[in-house]
């Protein structure tokens, strides 16, 4: 089992959720972060004043899979998510030890 964290543009968390329910993904979790890559934030213009904005707002998207789907989820949440812009984000795979689901107390992939 993988643990896949994506770090993508808020508005492209509807497309990435919907092609990845296409192909199977029934749950995710999903986190409001706040960071910054090459890019290292950019400067606005607001009543007149220019202020930087050093943290730019992204979504973080958690899923637990098999090692079967993760090259699938990978190239879904990429073709999904991608601009071509910088800021695109990044997808992170580890390996997961184990999962149990609490109410039943299921472990490894049938908890998933």
């Amino acid at each position: 089992m993988k643990k896949i964290e994506a770090i993508i543009r808020p508005f492209k968390l509807d497309d990435v959720r919907e092609a990845l329910s296409e192909i199977g993904v029934r749950g995710m979790t999903l986190t409001e972060v706040k960071g910054y890559g090459r890019q290292k934030g950019h400067t606005e213009l607001y009543r007149g004043s220019e202020y930087k904005i050093d943290f730019l707002p992204k979504i973080k998207i958690e899923i637990i899979a098999a090692d079967s789907m993760v090259d699938n989820i990978v190239s879904t949440v990429v073709k999904a998510s991608k601009t071509g812009q910088v800021g695109d984000g990044k997808i992170f795979v580890s390996p997961v030890d184990d999962v149990i689901r609490v109410r039943t107390e299921e472990s490894g992939e049938d908890a998933i």
